[in-house]
Order: structure tokens, then C-alpha cells, then sequence
């Protein structure tokens, strides 16, 4: 055998060595091309879960928004459209509130604000009140606008900012909030039965429990 025909079974043998080697390399990228791809796909999906939450987030809640209709000017949809003090005007559960800020002379008022929060006590919150009592108030000018002022807050709050929050309302007092997911108190009295309602230029969350002020 000569010297040539020996290192050409050298090279045959060397080849056959190295086969499965690259066999294995090329398995390895293929997995790890698999892997890339799958986290790809994960990744690709985590925001979209994410924007859906976000978009819950952002809808009213709770039982008291049952009452409001599905469309025309008195839905979420219209009223999203109007200033606050007259998308409130077009909530048959809000006219005493919405008779009292007349009253007040504060109409223009509010719906001139910018990103305000209003919680708006609902026909029967102001019925808690006795009779004699609310007819003073409303009487009052001066003490009604202190009262419907400690309703506002100069700034819009979202559901997250409620469930432990402390604000200055445009009457120069304090509110508080707390709670978490769909249910919340402010100032510990008053419950909130349909939040995060948007208007043109507030976000309302109506209440069943009229705010007082301390004397």
C-alpha cells in the first residue's frame, strides 16, 4: 500500500469523524432558532394583554351604571362629548345635582374648567338629606357653593389614584379615597356607584352619599 492511498483513508476516516459533530451543531442551532421564535411569540403577546387590561381600566364601573342609557346624549358616549355640567343635565339620576349647580350660578363654572374630577351625588343622596335642611341649603348661595365645590377636585383621578388618595377640592377642603377594583368610599361615607365617566372636560364618579363639608 503506498503513501498516497494511505492518506486518502486518512482524510475518509477524519471526515466520517467530524459528521456527526456538525450533525449536532446544526440540531443545536435549529433548537435554539426554535426557542428565539417561541420567546418572539411570547414577547409579540405579552403587550397586546397588557393594552387589553389598560383598556378596562380606563371603562365606568360599577352597579350604578346600569341606569345609564345605551346611546343619545345621556350615554357614556354623549356625554364624553359635553362639558361636565351638561352631560351631567342630561342624567335623569343627577337633576338635583344638576338644579342645585344652577342655583349656585356655578355652570359655566365647571363646564370651563380643564381636567377636573367631579363626584356627583345622585337624586338619592340628596334625599338623605332632611327636607327642611336641603331647602336651607339650596336657599344659601354661598354656603350651597362651598357644599357643591367640595366635590371637585382640580385635577382628573383615575381608579388607581383612589385607593388611597387625599385631594384638595376647589372649596379648599380635603377629600379622601379609598378602596381597590370596583369599589370605593370617599371621605368614609360616601360610596361610589358608577366611576370613571368621562365628559369633555372632567371625569365623574357618581356617589350616594352628598359630600358635607366641616363647618
Amino acid at each position: 500500500m503506498n503513501s498516497r492511498h494511505l492518506r486518502r483513508i486518512a482524510v475518509t476516516a477524519a471526515a466520517a469523524a467530524m459528521l456527526p459533530l456538525a450533525l449536532t451543531a446544526c440540531s443545536s442551532d435549529s433548537d435554539k432558532a426554535s426557542s428565539d421564535s417561541g420567546a418572539d411569540k411570547a414577547a409579540s403577546s405579552a403587550p397586546a394583554k397588557e393594552t387589553e387590561s389598560a383598556a378596562t381600566m380606563d371603562e365606568p364601573f360599577g352597579p350604578g351604571c346600569a341606569s345609564v342609557p345605551a346611546e343619545g346624549a345621556g350615554s357614556f358616549a354623549g356625554m364624553a362629548q359635553d362639558p361636565v355640567a351638561t352631560a351631567a343635565s342630561n342624567n335623569k339620576d343627577l337633576s338635583t345635582l344638576v338644579a342645585a349647580v344652577k342655583q349656585a350660578g356655578l355652570v359655566d363654572t365647571l363646564n370651563s374648567a380643564e381636567n377636573i374630577t367631579v363626584f356627583a351625588p345622585t337624586n338619592d343622596a340628596f334625599a338623605k338629606i332632611p327636607k327642611a335642611d336641603l331647602d336651607k341649603l339650596l336657599a344659601n348661595k354661598a354656603e350651597l357653593t362651598k357644599v357643591l365645590t367640595a366635590h371637585v377636585v382640580g385635577e382628573k383621578l383615575t381608579p388607581a389614584q383612589l385607593e388611597k388618595g387625599s385631594f384638595d377640592t376647589l372649596a379648599k377642603t380635603e377629600l379622601t379615597t379609598a378602596g381597590s377594583g370596583e369599589e370605593y368610599t370617599v371621605n368614609d361615607s360616601s360610596k361610589v356607584v358608577c366611576g370613571n365617566v368621562p365628559t369633555a372636560n372632567a371625569t365623574v364618579y357618581i356617589v350616594d352619599t352628598v359630600l358635607m363639608p366641616a363647618s
